[in-house]
């Protein structure tokens, strides 16, 4: 039997200082359990409903479950229309040293919107990139709106919370940025290998960040908008160094 106690406790993962203490997440809705499912993360308790088990038969096959009513579903989603199911995982926790510097990095600095976040982890998985550092005060990975909004990328692209000044000054790679008035992204060469730095749009660029940059881009307007948000930013630049560096 679910006990009241075990239910309340899912729900405290709402929020962000239990998850943190507990190294706990949730991960609800859409295609988001067969991504982690076939992930290597670690699947703590999975709640599903005789709705879902009438669904996804085959999903459940040889995996530990436990039924719940689709009214206790709902009390534990962050979701106001789940009936199906809800997964509490451990999180995962990785530091600098495992970031590959053969490869393309994006640096974030200051993404505070969940949405934003996960839609640039999508961009990143979608365009073959799978490491992101970003400062502590960027918006947590393990966010129900982050983990929703990747859409299962978060399940193949590290995350790496850290001191990005550190990072960017011990990094050889180039480091790109866009900003008004400088080389355009279109026809750009970029490096085969380099870093990719996106920012907050309202709060633009630190001071301490931007020193860092060794290649200024732009991304040019033709029209008269205002700014681009960082995730629309972040997909034209890395679709741009991905044409390049595979022409």
């Amino acid at each position: 039997m679910f006990s009241k106690e075990r239910q309340k406790f899912i729900k405290s993962l709402h929020n962000k200082k239990n998850r943190l203490e507990e190294g706990l997440f949730l991960v609800e809705g859409g295609k988001s359990l067969e991504e982690v499912l076939l992930s290597d993360f670690e699947i703590d308790t999975l709640c599903i409903s005789e709705k879902f088990l009438d669904k996804y038969p085959s999903l459940m096959e040889n995996r530990e479950f436990i039924l719940c009513s689709q009214n206790d579903i709902e009390k534990m989603s962050t979701l106001n229309s789940n009936d199906m199911w809800v997964a509490v995982v451990r999180q995962k926790q990785h530091s600098l040293d495992e970031i590959d510097s053969s490869k393309y990095c994006l640096v974030l600095d200051t993404i505070n919107d969940p949405g934003n976040m996960g839609t640039i982890l999508r961009i990143a998985d979608w365009y073959g990139i799978d490491q992101v550092v970003c400062n502590t005060v960027t918006v947590e990975l393990y966010n129900p709106k982050v983990i929703m909004s990747s859409m299962g990328s978060f399940t193949r692209v590290k995350v790496i919370p850290c001191d990005l000044e550190e990072y960017l000054s011990n990094t050889t790679l180039p480091i790109y940025g866009a900003f008004l008035e400088w080389e355009n992204v279109h026809t750009t060469e970029f490096s085969p290998v380099a870093n990719i730095v996106i920012w907050n749009e309202s709060h633009w660029i630190s001071e301490k960040i931007e020193k860092y940059i060794t290649n200024k881009i732009t991304i040019p307007r033709f029209w008269k908008a205002e700014s681009l948000n960082a995730w629309v930013a972040t997909a034209v630049i890395i679709d741009n160094v991905v044409r390049n560096i595979n022409k």
